[in-house]
């Protein structure tokens, strides 16, 4: 049985598994840093070109992220070291920046979470380097278009698994594979919160949505088949058959009519090319 909070003092900074439903002031802290977010990723479209490596990218975010008073949610999280994820083609999620060159040809996922007054904006975005084959564009729009069929149900007296299923059934037509193995999240104060919001499903099922519910959509699709393989470094997640992955992210707020996007790009740059 699902349970739902209206945050207090000492829970609003904890993780619990009762779902939290937020206030104006929550949404407002929210909008604040869902629109840092989305800066940072129009920032950063320049610098993803041939020839620029991941780490050049990462240092960008944290740079821009600490001039605007907020801080990198990444950097230092369970020991991650970096204020961004960047995944490249066959990685799923949680790639980690480094000395990788971007080649002519990639697509790459950019995930950003700055903190701002103790809220956390939590976007990703994908990014193509160059001439990019016509598969993989394709597997791009599909993905942007998964994350906004999901955001189309996100409105009060819905379901979670409403969301999934819109998902899944679109990628799937396209013979795309789903990951199952990571989803979207509450979010507000904590970075990781209840519920957990799978990106497959049936319809009517899960948990209820009701206004003040604040979570990420972020479905993540393979172009071959779902399944995951973790690297030995503990964080990044590739396809096991290798084929490629996209992802977008949206963090939104359930109103009492629908839902607000807090991380919707200032500058237009909702999909590329850009």
């Amino acid at each position: 049985m699902t349970t739902y909070v209206t945050p207090t003092a000492d829970i609003a900074n904890v993780r619990t598994s009762a779902i939290k439903l937020h206030g104006p002031d929550a949404f407002e802290g929210m909008r604040k840093a869902g629109r840092l977010a989305a800066e940072l990723l129009d920032a950063v479209e320049p610098l993803v070109r041939p020839g620029v490596r991941t780490s050049e990218i990462d240092d960008f975010v944290r740079e821009k992220t600490l001039a605007a008073g907020a801080v990198p949610a990444t950097l230092g999280y369970h020991g991650y070291q970096y204020s961004c994820c960047i995944s490249l083609n066959n990685v799923i999620c949680h790639g980690m920046p480094g000395d990788r060159v971007l080649r002519d040809g990639d697509i790459l996922n950019i995930d950003v979470t700055p903190l701002l007054d103790g809220w956390h904006g939590d976007t990703s975005r994908m990014y193509l380097v160059g001439d990019v084959p016509i598969k993989a564009r394709r597997l791009v729009d599909v993905t942007y278009e998964c994350l906004m069929l999901g955001i189309e149900q996100a409105k009060p007296g819905k379901y979670l698994g409403d969301i999934g299923h819109v998902i899944q059934t679109h990628a799937e037509k396209h013979r795309y594979g789903v990951v199952r193995d990571f989803c979207g999240h509450g979010l507000g104060r904590v970075f990781h919160d209840a519920p957990e919001v799978v990106h497959v499903g049936r319809p009517g099922t899960g948990p209820e949505l009701r206004p003040g519910m604040i979570f990420t959509i972020e479905p993540m699709i393979n172009a071959g088949k779902p399944a995951v393989k973790m690297l030995d470094d503990g964080w990044t997640a590739v396809t096991r058959d290798r084929s490629l992955s996209a992802q977008f992210e949206h963090s939104i707020g359930i109103t009492e009519d629908g839902c607000e996007i807090f991380t919707l790009s200032p500058g237009g740059l909702h999909k590329p090319p850009y």
